[in-house]
């Protein structure tokens, strides 16, 4: 049981919400405790939402007293929250290390949903993305995913409002961070966890292709999203230089196989710059890359102004006209509603103005 033996390897205790319900099945049963326990845990953590083994009424306070000796709470302290115009909220907050990451709660016509983290920083280097300015300091866990979902679904709360869809898409690869990101994904869809529908759930991608490979094999109802931002290899190499390690022909075999695995419909994203990658040409040559996908949708978004980058925002009748050349060559397109812009909720830019203070 390798997520119990983090404390072995760090000197620190695994997070209460490292482990799925099999997990915590399998531990009760190693500490001698009935099987009906584990799901009394879970349903302490993820429906009643408690913040400390004390409050496990109908646990006996043996028990209790063993799950602090093994396990601690997630400490995410809240260091900033802004709110926009829009509703959406983005929160900063320092983990145990010092570290800081970002949560955003959006709000929808549909309801409420968050966008998550991954990693703390990141190593993909896109040029466009505040989120690897610093590169990448490590991953999350599992439960620091998760209790971004649970602190979140704590603060609707207070209104009697839910968590009603999860955006894998914050800072970090998830793909890289692959074993952690799929048991947040086991404890999100359990009926005894949030439960969270699979459909309502998108994991986005820069294209680590075997691990894409791998996601099409699990098959599970999850959205995938993949950032291409590019229609060929090499402008796509300039702008993500992970593009360099799978490249684009790779990418888009992998994406054949996902489709034909699952029956799903993947969306690429693709974010536009101005006089970069939102030419007529690339938008022509772009459909004709994605005209083997029958379901692929395109989601358009206009590049967030990142101070240390030098990217411009395509004009708004230039993004039009992109939409209209895919549309006419049967590739489905949407351009993103921008939200929380006059709160910096971009990836990895409220993080960028707090590490500018020496913070990490």
């Amino acid at each position: 049981m390798k997520l119990i033996d983090r404390d072995k390897q760090d000197g620190t205790k695994p997070y209460v919400y490292d482990l799925s319900l099999e997990e915590w099945q399998e531990w009760i049963k190693l500490n001698g405790e009935p099987g009906f326990r584990a799901g009394q845990i879970f349903d302490w953590l993820y429906v009643k939402r408690i913040s400390s083994f004390e409050e496990m009424s109908n646990l006996p306070k043996t028990l209790r007293d063993k799950l602090s000796q093994h396990f601690d709470f997630v400490t995410m302290t809240e260091v900033a929250k802004y709110a926009s115009k829009d509703g959406t909220v983005k929160f900063l907050f320092e983990l145990s290390d010092k570290n800081a990451i970002e949560t955003v709660i959006m709000k929808h016509s549909y309801g409420n949903s968050v966008c998550v983290t991954t990693q703390v920083g990141c190593r993909i280097g896109c040029t466009f993305c505040a989120s690897t300015l610093t590169g990448l300091k490590r991953n999350l866990t599992p439960g620091e995913i998760i209790a971004q979902v649970v602190k979140s679904q704590q603060l609707l709360d207070a209104t009697g409002e839910r968590v009603s869809s999860i955006v894998i898409m914050g800072i970090g690869e998830p793909f890289e961070n692959y074993d952690a990101m799929m048991t947040f994904l086991k404890v999100m869809i359990h009926p005894k966890g949030l439960n969270i529908g699979q459909r309502h759930i998108t994991v986005s991608t820069s294209g680590i292709v075997p691990n894409i490979y791998r996601f099409a094999d699990e098959q599970t109802q999850v959205n995938l999203a993949i950032s291409i931002h590019a229609p060929n290899d090499t402008l796509r190499s300039k702008l993500m230089p992970v593009n360099r390690r799978f490249p684009f022909a790779q990418l888009i075999e992998a994406c054949q196989y996902y489709v034909a695995k699952t029956g799903r419909r993947i969306t690429f994203e693709y974010a536009l710059m101005g006089g970069v990658n939102d030419q007529p040409e690339h938008a022509e040559e772009l459909a004709q890359v994605l005209k083997s996908f029958p379901m692929a949708h395109v989601n358009l978004i206009p590049v967030n102004f990142v101070t240390e980058r030098d990217y411009v925002r395509t004009p708004r009748d230039d993004i039009f006209t992109f939409q209209r050349i895919l549309e006419r060559n049967k590739v489905n397109a949407t351009i993103r509603r921008e939200q929380g812009s006059d709160i910096a909720a971009a990836c990895g830019q409220l993080r960028a103005k707090h590490m500018e203070s020496g913070a990490r």
